[in-house]
């Protein structure tokens, strides 16, 4: 359920959605009995949903029957959000532009920082990797498949150096393997004129350095370990 709240979901929303998933078409009875909510919550909750387009009713016996819509329409409700907020965040981007001073390092904490640091390298046309992590995957879980997806759309050019074989399942990258023994928590990634040195831990961080000269200097030792790393 919390992964609903992505779409803008209430804690009730999401029950009594997945309840009618599980239900199919019910009375607002069988629904309070299978979410845990009171009725009345259920009408509320019923009446927001099909506000949203996420539950439809049919009238039987003077009678409310609800039933589930399509899950897809919670792509619809994310895509409709961001198309509302785009104009705002353009205007907050002309803001940003115009008064925010040079910074050189930047410090980022926890998952949702992580996810920040990765959509920044999607403006960039080239993205390399030293020290590629298997528990990236599971720390931003079910992210990098969203993010897989964008970048093979925008098709960024995109090298990996990893130590663990099961690094192999990164698609639309060419990846090279380094001896297991070198494998550790740090991962770098390069990309346009900055540098992200990740910390890939129970509380991962990442300090991003956006100097020409620290990126140049960490692409050439990274094109060195591309010639010693093996397919």
């Amino acid at each position: 359920m919390e992964e609903l709240k992505e779409a803008g979901l209430t804690l009730n929303e999401s029950k009594v959605y997945n309840a009618l998933l599980d239900l199919g078409p019910s009375l607002a009875g069988q629904i309070a009995r299978r979410s845990g909510l009171h009725r009345r919550t259920v009408y509320d909750t019923t009446e927001m949903l099909i506000k949203k387009g996420l539950v439809g009713y049919i009238l039987e016996n003077h009678r409310r029957l609800f039933k589930a819509e399509n899950p897809e329409r919670l792509i619809e409700l994310i895509e409709e959000k961001r198309n509302l907020l785009e104009p705002v965040v353009e205007g907050l981007r002309f803001k940003y532009n115009k008064t925010r001073e040079k910074e050189e390092t930047n410090f980022y904490k926890g998952r949702n920082g992580l996810k920040s640091v990765f959509e920044e390298q999607l403006k960039e046309k080239e993205i390399l990797i030293l020290g590629a992590n298997e528990n990236a995957s599971d720390i931003l879980k079910f992210y990098f498949k969203w993010y897989n997806q964008k970048r093979r759309k925008k098709k960024i050019k995109t090298r990996v150096i990893a130590s663990s074989k099961s690094m192999r399942r990164i698609p639309s990258a060419e990846v090279r393997f380094l001896p297991e023994k070198y494998n550790n928590p740090v991962a770098i990634n390069i990309y346009g004129n900055k540098t992200a040195i990740i910390l890939w831990a129970a509380r991962p961080m990442a300090i991003v350095i956006k100097n020409k000269e620290i990126t140049e200097g960490y692409k050439k030792y990274f094109e060195l370990m591309w010639k010693i790393a093996r397919k």
